[in-house]
């Protein structure tokens, strides 16, 4: 059965924040939405949550964090996604290169990596660590074992790494299957680095070969010369709103209809069976567009 929300949204997505904690400070971090977080789900309860969220359409699992590769149970619970559920996972990629190769063995699909800057220093004033090397190694990683396609997280940064987009570009012609996401930044904590999205959009329009619009959120992909762009803007955009298909959850146990809003959520902890059936119709009846 499939669920669908009061604005006839279908809901086919499932992203499960793994754990709030992170091996990172990045200066423009939103934690997934996530307010002073309680004790992380159980191995267990996330798969009993997968397998009733496959009884409603889930259809693909997006495991995100904090940072992911820091629980010691990640490759259980990536085997312990239902049959025939697509599995992928964001990380900041830090501790990937020594992962990737279980994680493709258990079943993940592929992987988003967070990367805001190529420069070591300008990396370090990001994230506040030394580990760009580190990263690189977990890309690579990641391609050699085909956790593909390997999507790039750029955040554009006002005055930070606007001017490494062209830089951005070439290292994803340089390598095989991957593709380079430039992501408008979420207005979280007074964040003051929110970049110029239109003007970088439009340089991309003006430059591309090819222009394709996806399905999710109808974000643009640009192609040029071998380097695949796409733009993911969830600010001012209707449209991110209006083809959502995503349903959140909240290392702590929590659905969340939406990634902008903390004061609709549905407590899944200790649920189980039909509980847990009512609390998904719960949170889908509570799906509202942000933007309206």
């Amino acid at each position: 059965m499939m669920l669908k929300d009061p604005y006839n949204r279908t809901v086919t997505n499932l992203r499960i924040s793994l754990t709030s904690r992170c091996n990172l400070r990045c200066i423009y971090c939103h934690a997934e939405g996530e307010v002073n977080p309680e004790e992380q789900m159980s191995a267990g309860d996330i798969a009993e949550l997968m397998r009733v969220g496959v009884q409603f359409g889930i259809r693909s699992i997006k495991f995100t964090g904090g940072e992911p590769l820091l629980r010691r149970d990640l490759v259980d619970i990536i085997r312990s996604v239902p049959p025939g559920v697509e599995s992928s996972l964001t990380t900041n990629g830090t501790l990937l290169a020594a992962k990737a190769a279980e994680l493709k063995e258990a079943g993940l699909a592929r992987v988003n990596v967070s990367l805001d800057s190529l420069r070591p220093e300008r990396y370090r004033e990001i994230t506040g660590k030394d580990c760009l090397a580190d990263v690189l190694k977990g890309i690579d990683a990641a391609i050699e074992v085909g956790l593909t396609p390997v999507k790039l997280n750029m955040v554009l940064l006002d005055g930070i790494n606007e001017d490494e987009l062209d830089d951005f570009m070439a290292f994803v012609r340089s390598k095989r299957d991957v593709i380079l996401q430039v992501i408008e930044l979420m207005e979280f904590n007074e964040c003051k680095f929110h970049g110029d999205v239109d003007s970088v959009e439009q340089d991309l329009n003006d430059r591309a070969k090819r222009v394709v619009t996806r399905r999710m959120h109808h974000r643009k992909k640009y192609c040029l010369d071998g380097a695949e762009v796409e733009v993911v803007r969830p600010l001012h955009n209707t449209e991110f709103c209006a083809f959502c298909n995503r349903l959140r959850v909240t290392s702590d146990g929590k659905l969340k209809p939406c990634l902008l809003r903390s004061d609709n959520l549905v407590d899944i902890r200790g649920k189980h069976g039909k509980e847990l059936e009512d609390a998904f119709r719960e949170a889908v009846g509570r799906r509202k567009p942000f933007f309206t």
